[in-house]
């Protein structure tokens, strides 16, 4: 973790020199810029590095499409935006797609049982975690646009990370990391830490929060087709169903009327 949001923070300084953006935030933003490093970037992800150590990747993906439906409440109580009818049955459709696909339409005895592991737990943390980083950051990104904001928080969570390798017993690891380990860390780093929160945050300055959120319905779609190309693994007709509830629950979140003006 301390690796993959290093690489993501330098990628996003390196981003604000090209563009000639300042490197440091105004001195003001640098509390509510510490809170964002601290709930979306510390935080955020020792919880899910974790509870990944502790439960399985087809439990963690359904219990991470309960991400919008955390989003939208929380933006519907403090952002003043609309949670009406096709809103509710949009995420609701998209929650029922997401576990499809994840679980290929095997439900396992316990599968959905909540909590099955310790794991589970900082999984669900994990979610309203972030719900509450997507919500609690739109002031900021406001104020100075989301490649300053992203960079910032990255910055001073990967900071807070840095306590932790104080220990040398942190850093042994990367002795052991194979050539694929190194491009899997480079990959980690560069795309999802560094132009996944810089597209999210970029995406929260144009949309309203629970519109933004439905989109990560989109993630097992995602990762299906990734596993398709790459491991050859069969899509079956209960994944294609899922997939159709999917874009049709975010296609509905979409079509939703626009948020009230605060």
């Amino acid at each position: 973790v301390f690796a993959r949001l290093g690489l993501g923070a330098a990628l996003l300084a390196a981003v604000l020199a090209a563009r000639r953006r300042p490197l440091v935030p105004p001195r003001r933003e640098w509390p509510a810029l510490a809170g964002l490093g601290f709930l979306g970037v510390f935080l955020h992800q020792l919880l899910q590095s974790h509870a990944l150590v502790l439960t399985t990747a087809v439990r963690t993906g359904w219990l991470i499409g309960v991400v919008p439906i955390w989003s939208a409440l929380l933006a519907a109580l403090f952002l003043r935006e609309r949670f009406g009818p096709a809103k509710v049955a949009g995420l609701a459709l998209g929650l029922a797609g997401a576990v499809l696909v994840v679980t290929r339409g095997r439900v396992e005895p316990g599968l959905l049982a909540l909590p099955g592991t310790r794991g589970d737990l900082l999984i669900l943390a994990s979610t309203v975690n972030w719900a509450v980083y997507t919500v609690v950051g739109r002031g900021t990104l406001a104020r100075l646009g989301s490649l300053r904001a992203t960079a910032g928080s990255m910055f001073l969570g990967w900071l807070m990370l840095g306590a932790l390798m104080l220990d040398p017993a942190a850093w042994r690891g990367y002795a052991a990391l194979s050539p694929a380990g190194w491009g899997a860390l480079l990959f980690l780093g560069l795309g999802p830490a560094g132009l996944g929160y810089l597209l999210w945050f970029g995406a929260l300055e144009r949309i309203e929060t629970s519109r933004v959120a439905a989109f990560l319905y989109l993630e097992p779609l995602v990762t299906l087709a990734a596993a398709v190309a790459l491991l050859g693994e069969e899509v079956g007709v209960a994944t294609v169903a899922g997939g159709l509830l999917v874009l049709a629950g975010v296609a509905l979140v979409q079509r939703a009327p626009a948020a009230a003006q605060a």
